[in-house]
């Protein structure tokens, strides 16, 4: 395995709540309603519609797609959502700083350093909105390819607190079945004073609507059981993806960061560490994703 180079669960396809427009020349986020399911490939309209985004559609008859037949891809919950406090570069969409909270990984001068990370509103180095949380859960949409993965990239406390919550509640009640669990991505609303009253949306992860807490956990026991007999090794399944995500100090690389800089924080930064004020490009970023 080359070292530096972070393994991640394959990704086969994405799960946004929203879009990225082109107004007055500038490519600016648009929050949605509903869910979309989009391929990897981004051309100058958006990204392509995976197959599934208008099968699950058709089963809605035309309604919005507010929720999401998943099973998930590991038993441990930290595996199945990956969150960090993040601070990318808004040009280049390098990673300069990630952290938990307590310690972060940080580009310096003196290379990459260990520090203590107070969280964002505490730290001055990713003051003034620069450093994010930034989440990404990892689900499995329908049977075509059982290790191939659609993500779900968010920057909202909301979700990334929400489906946490989930996680680990269904992972006790479950007896550690996670991966056998039938579930669903629900999308969900509220208004708070910081939205104005106006609604926010946010990602919930629950069982699904044709079941009971009782009817689901004992199909999972049973078939975690079964998958051991027929010899899929789902603990060793999950030691593999910890080690392969350990193998580097941070776990994206340029091109995620540019998606994540275009969808999440587009703005006008204030000033970056050992950089003047400046506004992410367009152009810039439009380039860099096309060259994938």
């Amino acid at each position: 395995m080359i070292k530096g180079l972070a393994i991640t669960p394959p990704v086969i396809g994405r799960i946004s709540i929203g879009r990225v427009v082109e107004k007055n020349g500038k490519r600016l986020p648009e929050k949605d309603d509903q869910f979309t399911i989009t391929t990897q490939i981004q051309t100058r309209d958006g990204w392509l519609p995976h197959p599934l985004d208008e099968a699950l559609r058709q089963e809605v008859q035309g309604k919005k797609l507010r929720s999401i037949p998943v099973t998930l891809p590991f038993n441990d919950p930290d595996l199945n959502l990956r969150s960090e406090y993040t601070f990318f570069e808004r040009k280049s969409g390098r990673p300069l700083c990630a952290g938990n909270g307590e310690t972060c990984r940080r580009h310096t001068e003196n290379g990459l350093e260990s520090l203590p990370c107070p969280s964002p509103d505490l730290c001055d180095y990713g003051s003034h909105g620069l450093c994010k949380p930034y989440g990404r859960l990892y689900v499995r949409i329908g049977e075509e390819d059982e290790l191939g993965c659609f993500v779900f990239r968010t920057t909202g406390y909301n979700s990334i607190r929400t489906l946490a919550a989930r996680l680990r509640y269904f992972h006790a009640i479950s007896g550690g079945n996670l991966a056998t669990l039938s579930l669903e991505l629900q999308l969900r609303g509220k208004s708070t004073t910081q939205s104005h009253r106006t609604p926010i949306y946010y990602v919930d992860l629950t069982l699904r609507a044709d079941q009971c807490m009782k009817e689901a956990v004992t199909h999972a026991r049973e078939e975690a059981k079964g998958r051991e007999n027929l010899g899929i090794n789902q603990a060793e399944l999950d030691k593999v993806a910890q080690a392969g995500l350990m193998n580097a100090q941070f776990e994206y690389v340029e091109d995620e960061g540019l998606q994540m800089v275009e969808e999440f924080a587009p703005i006008e930064s204030q000033s970056e560490p050992g950089t003047e004020l400046r506004k992410v490009d367009p152009s810039y970023l439009r380039s860099k994703l096309e060259n994938q």
